[in-house]
C-alpha cells in the first residue's frame, strides 16, 4: 500500500515531464520556424530578378488576371477568360520590352559644384556606348533634388557619346543631390520596369547669401596680444599697477627705481589679457522663428559674421543644435551651414542648447548668439548667465523687413536685423 507522501512526489514528476516536453517543442518550433524564415529568404533571393521588375500597377494587372480567370473557370463565365487572358497577354507583351542590355559609362558633371542661393547652375550627363555593337535607344531618368529628369539616348555606335544637359534649380540654400542616373527598360504602360544604376550620387552645394564685413567687425580686437580682463597677475603684458614685495615674488618683476625713491621693494602687477576666443551659437529651433525666410536670414547673417572672424584670424567656434560646424576653411564652413535643417525641441530651452553645445568648447570672450524674433529677451538673458563677467555676449535677432535696431538689456548687447545688408552697420555701432 503506497502512503500519502507517494502522491506528491508522483504529481511534481509529471509536472517536470511536462515542462519538458512544452520546452521541447518551444525549441523544435524555433528551429522549424529560423529554418522556414531561411528557406523564405532564398526563394525570395531566387526570384527577386523576376518580381523585382514588375510594378505596382503590373501587380494589380497580374491580380486583376487571376481572378478574372479564376471566375472564367468557377463560374463558366466566358468573358472573365477572355478579359483575363488579355491581361496576361498584356504582361506578356510588356516582357519582350526587358530583352536586352546595354552597357554604358555614364557620367554626371555638375558645373559649379558650389553655389550661392540664386546663382545659375548647370548640370551634363554623358553617355558612351562601351559595347562591341550599336546600342538600342534607351531612357535614362536622373533624380535631381526632390525632381527626377528623365532623358532619350537615342541608337549609340560602339565608343559613341551622347550628351545630355540639364538646369538645376538653386533657389534656396541646401545640398542638392544629383543622382544616381538609372537606365529604364520597361513598356509604355508601366506594367513592367528593368533599372540599372550607372553612376553614383554628386552634390551640389547651394551656400546662403553672405554679406562682407569690414576687417575686426564690432570693435572685437583690442590690441594684438589679446583681450585685457579684470583678473590680476604677476606675470603677463599689460601693466597694472605696484605692490610691496612679498616672499616668492620673480625678481625680474622688481620695479628698481620706484624702489630706491621708497626705500621698500615694490614689484609690478599686471591685467592679465586673454587670447582672443569667439563662439558662434545659432539656434536652428523653428519656434524661435517667424517662418522658413526668417530661418534662412539667420543662417545668412552667422554665415557672414563667421566668415569675417575667420579672415580676421580670429579662432571662432561656430554651434547649433544638430551639429558643431567645421571652421578649418571658409568653404568648409559654407558647405556645413548648406546641411542646416531646423530641427524640433532639440533641447528643453536655449539656454540649455548653448550650456551643452559650448561645454567643451575653449572659454570665450566675446559670446553671439543668433536667433529669430520669436524668442523672448528673458529666454535670451538666461544665457548671459552662463558666462563669467569677462565675456561679452552678444544677441543678434533676426526680424525680416525690420529696421536695423540697438538695444542694452543688464549688460547684454541685444541687435535686431532685418537685413544681411544691415548687419555690418549694426556691428559698427556696437563697437
Amino acid at each position: 500500500m503506497s502512503s500519502s507522501t507517494d502522491r506528491p512526489r508522483g504529481a511534481g514528476q509529471l509536472r517536470y515531464a511536462a515542462a519538458a516536453i512544452a520546452f521541447s517543442t518551444r525549441a523544435l518550433s524555433a528551429r522549424v520556424g529560423a529554418g522556414a524564415v531561411g528557406i523564405g529568404r532564398a526563394m525570395a533571393d531566387r526570384v527577386s530578378p523576376v518580381t523585382s521588375v514588375i510594378t505596382r500597377a503590373g501587380w494589380l494587372v497580374l491580380l486583376a488576371a487571376a481572378a478574372c480567370l479564376m471566375i472564367c473557370f468557377v463560374f463558366g463565365w466566358v468573358e472573365f477568360g477572355y478579359l483575363g487572358f488579355a491581361m496576361v497577354g498584356a504582361l506578356a507583351i510588356a516582357a519582350i520590352y526587358l530583352i536586352g542590355r546595354a552597357r554604358f559609362e555614364v557620367g554626371i558633371d555638375l558645373e559649379p559644384r558650389r553655389v550661392v542661393a540664386g546663382e545659375r547652375a548647370h548640370g551634363r550627363m554623358t553617355v558612351r556606348n562601351t559595347a562591341d555593337r550599336p546600342s538600342t535607344p534607351s531612357r535614362m531618368e536622373l533624380p535631381v533634388g526632390s525632381g527626377t529628369a528623365e532623358f532619350l539616348v537615342p541608337a549609340l555606335e560602339p565608343d559613341a557619346v551622347h550628351e545630355e544637359l540639364f538646369a538645376v534649380p538653386t533657389q534656396r540654400r541646401a545640398v542638392i543631390v544629383a543622382g544616381p542616373a538609372i537606365s529604364v527598360r520597361g513598356d509604355h504602360i508601366g506594367l513592367l520596369r528593368r533599372t540599372v544604376r550607372w553612376t553614383d550620387e554628386v552634390e551640389l552645394f547651394v551656400h546662403p547669401v553672405t554679406a562682407r564685413l569690414a576687417p575686426s567687425a564690432a570693435g572685437l580686437i583690442r590690441d594684438l596680444e589679446g583681450q585685457i580682463t579684470k583678473t590680476i597677475t604677476d606675470n603677463d603684458i599689460s601693466f597694472h599697477a605696484l605692490r610691496p614685495y612679498a616672499p616668492g615674488d620673480a625678481l625680474r618683476n622688481v620695479h628698481w627705481r620706484t624702489s630706491a625713491r621708497t626705500g621698500t621693494l615694490m614689484v609690478r602687477q599686471f591685467e592679465e589679457s586673454r587670447r582672443m576666443n569667439l563662439t558662434l551659437a545659432q539656434t536652428t529651433e523653428r519656434s524661435a522663428y517667424a517662418d522658413d525666410d526668417e530661418f534662412e536670414l539667420g543662417v545668412s547673417i552667422m554665415a557672414s559674421l563667421a566668415l569675417q572672424l575667420m579672415r580676421d584670424g580670429i579662432p571662432v567656434a561656430v554651434v547649433t543644435e544638430e551639429r558643431q560646424l567645421r571652421t578649418a576653411t571658409p568653404m568648409a564652413l559654407l558647405d556645413d551651414t548648406s546641411r542646416l535643417t531646423g530641427v524640433e525641441r532639440a533641447y528643453p530651452s536655449l539656454r540649455e542648447f548653448v550650456r551643452h553645445s559650448t561645454a567643451r568648447l575653449p572659454e570665450p570672450s566675446v559670446v553671439f548668439l543668433v536667433t529669430g524674433s520669436v524668442t523672448p529677451v528673458a529666454d535670451l538673458r538666461s544665457v548671459e548667465t552662463l558666462f563669467g563677467p569677462d565675456v561679452r555676449v552678444i544677441a543678434i535677432r533676426v526680424e525680416g523687413g525690420a529696421g536695423p535696431r540697438i538695444g542694452k538689456v543688464s549688460g547684454l548687447d541685444i541687435l535686431t536685423v532685418g537685413a544681411v545688408a544691415d548687419l555690418a552697420r549694426v556691428l559698427r555701432s556696437v563697437s
